[in-house]
């Protein structure tokens, strides 16, 4: 038996001491959450050495799911879930809960859950209104209902934050991996809308298709310094983690953070938020940074290399089930944006020197559609 098979043997003992308490209440302390590690949150598989990290997003719980089949055919040793992990859509939270229950139902999802460690983040849609953020009425409702179905201890840390925000350290102290889960909700300032010249979003929209130009989304940049994403506590927390050593740290956030001007949801619309992570990881020379993002219907890669201290590489992956139809700016984007049921997939070979880090965009028969090798000293600080 292989090091990969024996570890992940070892967490299905570990977590058949949690799976089934989804929809079931609170989960106590101790079991197998009680392994944690100083800089991290607590997680049953933490000394699991990752070579293999799969992540996905936006999964209508209404839809057949094939794609499970193929993300398990690949072994990871941890899945990501990146937001929209259901599409509630309601202030209603016996129907969050419902829907919740019909992902729960998913043999693919169920066989996931029963072999493969995961961590969760949400984004609008499993918040809980399209586009919402801080004046979601039933944020801290839901927050209940989303940590309960992703097992959360009844002590976790996640349950005290003003958010759902995370932070895990997987592996031994020579190949960590540092996961970092930040909340784009909990916290979130109003978002600027673009000036649409009187039409609305569908018009303008379809005027610019039928012109034969990309579609950008309804909304704008916010040069205001009082708006953020994030908010001041969780920024605190932030900086903590990127003074965690750490090999290689994985940037899991629900929305695009290279993407140039999307015109939806991203980092870049809350300008000084955009600017004030960049200097962060630069002011803490954290070294190994790979992004990874959500959202968007659709996968792409994003390279940034100006005005940052070592070139920054982002997967988006989107959706699991959804797909957006049209074409979408961002003038960082390396190669073609990939608009079919897609996951993501991290690949790192600790055997190599130096350490390489690998990106993949895999489709529904498995096949690599997009693809990006980089080195961890190629991601380390500038002098």
């Amino acid at each position: 038996m292989s090091e990969h098979d024996e570890t992940r043997r070892r967490f299905v003992r570990d977590s058949s001491l949690v799976v089934g308490a989804a929809l079931g209440g609170v989960l106590k302390a101790g079991a197998a959450w009680s392994q944690s590690r100083p800089g991290s949150d607590p997680h049953p598989a933490l000394e699991r050495s990752l070579t293999r990290i799969a992540f996905g997003s936006c999964a209508k719980q209404s839809k057949d799911q094939p794609i499970w089949d193929t993300v398990l055919a690949n072994r990871p040793d941890l899945f990501v879930f990146l937001g929209d992990n259901i599409y509630g859509d309601t202030r209603d939270m016996s129907e969050l809960r419902a829907k919740y229950a019909q992902l729960a139902a998913k043999p693919g999802f169920q066989k996931l859950r029963a072999t493969t460690p995961i961590v969760a983040v949400w984004d609008d849609h499993d918040y809980g209104e399209d586009d919402s953020g801080a004046d979601y009425p039933m944020k801290e409702q839901s927050r209940e209902i989303f940590l309960d179905f992703w097992q959360e201890p009844a002590d976790s840390p996640r349950r005290s934050r003003n958010g759902i925000y995370a932070s895990y350290l997987f592996g031994p102290e020579d190949r960590r991996v540092q996961v970092i889960m930040p909340d784009l909700r909990f916290n979130r300032t109003p978002i600027a809308r673009q000036d649409l010249g009187g039409k609305s979003y569908k018009e303008w929209g379809e005027a610019k298709q039928k012109a034969g130009e990309e579609v950008p989304g309804p909304y704008a940049r916010l040069p205001d310094h009082e708006a953020t994403m994030l908010g001041e506590r969780q920024w605190r927390w932030l900086e903590q983690q990127l003074d965690v050593p750490a090999q290689v740290r994985i940037f899991a956030s629900s929305l695009q953070v290279l993407a140039d001007f999307p015109g939806w949801e991203a980092w870049i619309n809350y300008a000084r938020d955009h600017q004030r992570l960049i200097e962060l990881i630069r002011r803490k020379g954290a070294g190994g940074v790979i992004f990874i993002s959500g959202d968007t219907h659709y996968a792409e890669l994003t390279r940034l290399d100006v005005n940052v201290p070592y070139p920054f590489w982002e997967l988006t992956s989107s959706g699991l089930t959804e797909v957006w139809p049209v074409n979408v700016p961002n003038a960082n984007r390396i190669g073609e944006q990939l608009r079919e049921p897609n996951f993501g997939l991290i690949e790192i070979d600790w055997r190599s020197s130096p350490v390489a880090v690998t990106l993949k965009a895999l489709d529904l028969k498995g096949t690599a559609r997009i693809e990006q090798r980089v080195t961890l000293d190629q991601l380390q600080q500038r002098t």
